[in-house]
């Protein structure tokens, strides 16, 4: 989800996180709800939703049926999550009335079932109701008359879903499926989650049946009634059926809208590409226009404040990265927020024409920045200022998630990433931060206990204090670090720096930084006139210097003496190892961009290496001996 608190129109769009101030405070006093405990004893399996909603008057009058299934024996009495700003006329089961009673100091609907449930029994009870739904959150329930047509919008994250219908809201049980069946005056339109079914008219009204079947969060369930102007967009999928973009848009706004959601059409195939096809496809993804600034990740069907190409980019994200999987604790908001915020700018990446790449990690970058402390991980979901931090819970998850990417490599990121969103434990359903660590760690094959420690639950950011000195070919490079709060000591990360001579020529070095002061040594085939830090932005970091010192000296590297040749090389590469004392030696081959291309053990004073099959390139060879790091950049022609 993008905050925003402005107007909307085809000029004018803030992309920005939060409600002003004020409102942030108020809406932290409302927010004082969690999970209820009386709820975890029933799973629920389906909700048909039929309501009458006018968009003029703010209230809601209709009846939740809820299937459900029991998860203790001898259930008997059903708890729902409810406001007691609404008023329950009657619950019945299969017709038959039942006792209820709403407990409004919990609120919560507690209804009595005539008999006890065995364990795993399925039944289903239908609650009527109406009432003005209170307004917390976010608006959770709202009307106003944007350009003049009455709209009236529900937007439930994080626990506004029971200010306006008898749920079970938390974040570990989806509901199977859904029917939303909206009754409203024929001038207006209904927008829902899933299909649209059917579209008949009865009298002066028109019945609205959406149909989704697929697991959805309580939060996630949503309904928008107003004036719609209606058209789509088709999204192509190889060897497929291509997916309807269905947008449903204030007709005063919808000439300048179709001027900018054809802009989903390829982000929606970016996205795919990497992260597999829309997870929804055989259903629909829509745009459902409100009168709210920013944007809501409804699942099948963002609720918008505005296009730009972020906006979109974000919601769609989250159809994978909040809908598909969704967090299953607040203090996990940055599996939704970090992702979708991470893609939204990763579009850049992919279509250069949208936008610059570089300009948005920079932004992000400094955003995380500007304030030395705070960690992606939440501390008070009670907080709803502190859930939807857009500093935390979306730049910094967002360069977290681009910092394990620099860590692990493309391949290993992404396939790992893949992996998540397809593991059957957690696809459709919840996941934990945990749980995303150890995919991965399991396609990576590398230990991120310390990188989770410093980057998720610790505080704060590196500063790098690089100084190098060079004699002939060879370089030595000290590198300090600093931190900006103490809650971390050191950030332990690959870090990247671009060395380039006086005429242009250039060479990333990568350096695997485990502690402050570490000295490296590495050949460098030609004279360095300047080194640059992370020149491609993969490490957020502030204040960092990068000195040419030749106080720096070659012969402070306590180190054996090694030979890489020929260089540059063509399909084998030799090491000499005069010294080679017999114990075996763990190296590696990384690209340029930091990639573990290949691992090898040197067992011998002298060996051999294959780079056939290898791109034309610079790469660099370490050795991690008892002694220190060796480096070595070769070229591969």
């Amino acid at each position: 989800m993008l905050l925003a608190a402005v107007a909307v129109n085809a000029q004018t769009e803030h992309i920005c996180k939060s409600t002003d101030e004020a409102a942030q405070a108020a809406h932290t006093r409302l927010l004082e709800f969690r999970s209820s405990p009386q709820t975890q004893n029933y799973d629920v399996k389906y909700h048909r939703f039929e309501w009458v909603i006018n968009p003029t008057v703010r209230y809601i009058s209709g009846v939740v049926t809820t299937y459900f299934t029991a998860r203790e024996e001898g259930f008997q009495t059903l708890h729902f999550d409810f406001d007691p700003a609404l008023s329950v006329t009657e619950v019945r089961q299969r017709g038959t009335a039942l006792n209820f009673q709403v407990l409004a100091a919990e609120k919560l609907l507690a209804v009595q079932l005539p008999n006890p449930m065995s364990l795993g029994s399925l039944d289903s009870v239908s609650i009527t109701y109406a009432g003005q739904p209170p307004a917390t959150g976010f608006g959770s329930f709202a009307q106003a008359n944007p350009g003049g047509n009455p709209a009236l919008w529900t937007l439930s994250e994080p626990y506004g879903a029971r200010d306006w219908w008898p749920c079970k809201q938390d974040l570990n049980d989806k509901i199977d499926s859904i029917d939303v069946i909206v009754r409203t005056p024929a001038a207006y339109r209904a927008a829902s989650n899933g299909l649209l079914v059917s579209e008949l008219q009865d009298g002066a009204d028109k019945i609205y049946h959406w149909r989704h079947r697929y697991p959805i969060a309580a939060y996630l369930v949503a309904i928008s009634v107003t004036r719609y102007a209606v058209y789509s967009d088709f999204v192509p999928v190889p060897d497929g059926e291509p997916i309807e973009v269905l947008n449903y848009v204030f007709p005063q706004d919808s000439a300048w809208i179709r001027n900018e959601t054809w802009r989903i059409v390829e982000i929606m195939q970016v996205f795919n590409e990497l992260f597999g096809t829309y997870p929804f496809a055989d259903e629909k993804y829509g745009h459902a226009q409100f009168g709210w600034g920013g944007g809501m990740e409804h699942q099948t069907m963002s609720f918008m404040g505005g296009f730009s190409h972020l906006l979109q980019a974000h919601e769609l994200a989250h159809q994978w990265f909040g809908d598909k999987v969704t967090c299953a604790s607040w203090e996990d908001i940055w599996l939704n927020e970090g992702f979708a915020t991470y893609l939204e700018g990763m579009t850049y990446e992919h279509i250069p024409a949208a936008g610059s790449w570089r300009n948005y990690l920079v932004g992000k970058i400094n955003h995380v920045t500007g304030s030395a402390g705070g960690s992606v991980w939440v501390d008070d979901t009670t907080n709803v200022n502190r859930i939807f931090s857009s500093r935390l819970s979306y730049s910094k998850g967002a360069m977290l998630l681009h910092m394990l990417r620099w860590t692990l490599g493309d391949e290993d990121f992404f396939q790992a990433i893949r992996n998540y969103l397809n593991d059957p434990a957690i696809a459709f359903g919840y996941a934990r931060t945990h749980q995303l660590q150890a995919h991965l760690e399991n396609q990576s094959g590398l230990d991120l206990d310390e990188f989770f420690a410093d980057w998720f639950y610790g505080q704060g950011y590196p500063s790098y204090q690089i100084e190098w000195g060079q004699s002939g070919s060879r370089l030595a490079v000290k590198i300090d670090q600093t931190t900006s709060h103490p809650s971390v000591d050191f950030f332990e990360m690959p870090v990247p720096v671009r060395f380039v001579s006086a005429t242009g020529e250039d060479s990333i070095v990568v350096f695997p930084h485990q502690f402050s002061g570490q000295y490296f040594e590495l050949e460098l085939p030609f004279a360095a006139a300047s080194a640059e830090f992370d020149p491609q932005l993969w490490i957020v970091s502030k204040n960092n210097t990068v000195t040419n010192n030749p106080a720096v000296s070659v012969d402070e590297v306590e180190t054996f003496r090694v030979r890489w040749f020929p260089n540059p090389a063509a399909d084998v590469l030799t090491l000499d190892w005069p010294g080679f004392e017999g114990a075996p030696v763990r190296g590696e081959c990384v690209d340029a961009a930091g990639r573990k291309v290949f691992a090898f053990e040197v067992t011998s004073a002298q060996s051999t290496f294959s780079l056939r099959g290898m791109p034309a390139g610079t790469y660099t060879m370490r050795l991690f001996t008892p002694k220190g790091t060796q480096l070595q950049v070769i070229v591969k022609q």
